[in-house]
């Protein structure tokens, strides 16, 4: 039997202003929208060059982490405020 998504994680949920800025503003999934960051952080060489699990936060990632660094493990917490 296959496992059915989670109705509650594929839900499209709208970004706040500052999330906007890097995923879009028009209402995603959350999967998507770590999708969208980790590409975004990628292209933009964010990760820590000694500690690839931390993210140095760029001038518009910043409101969204509430911090000038982030630990990976953390991203999801604080991206989740700006998710409604």
């Amino acid at each position: 039997m296959a496992r059915k998504a989670n109705a509650a994680f594929m839900k499209a949920l709208t970004p706040s202003k500052e999330l906007a800025a890097v995923v879009g503003s028009k209402p995603i999934p959350r999967t998507e929208v770590t999708k969208k960051l980790w590409a975004y952080i990628k292209k933009k060489k964010l990760q820590d060059s000694t500690n690839r699990r931390v993210i140095n936060a760029d001038a518009t990632l910043k409101p969204v982490f509430g911090a000038p660094k982030l630990d990976m493990f953390k991203m999801t917490a604080a991206v989740a405020k700006h998710l409604k």
